[in-house]
């Protein structure tokens, strides 16, 4: 799993309780659950510096917990304002119950 990185066991993460992850190389990232599959995206809002997880899951969609703004944490668009640049997602790849992300899609030197 060296291409990967290994994030949290899927049993760590809730429907509607996004769980804040620190991975080396990587921004603070947020991990949900809804209807079965997982999502990873980045975890600070693009519109005011919040963290994501803070904020309210209702279903497919994350409130910043600052402004009230959304996005969709299937595609990471923002979906009501003030939020209008969309949110980084990264591409998940489940290995025996843990959730990984490639180390490719790292962006920090």
């Amino acid at each position: 799993m060296s291409d990967l990185v290994i994030l949290c066991k899927t049993e760590e993460v809730v429907e509607g309780a996004p769980l804040a992850i620190t991975a080396d190389g990587f921004p603070p990232l947020a991990v949900y659950l809804h209807e079965g599959a997982y999502y990873v995206t980045d975890n600070t809002c693009t519109h005011g510096m919040a963290l994501l997880t803070d904020g309210y899951q209702d279903g497919h969609e994350i409130e910043c917990p600052f402004h009230g703004g959304a996005f969709d944490i299937t595609n990471g668009e923002a979906v009501s304002f003030p939020c209008q640049i969309p949110l980084k997602i990264y591409t998940v790849t489940l290995k025996n119950g843990i959730i990984c992300v490639p180390a490719s899609e790292a962006t920090a030197p």
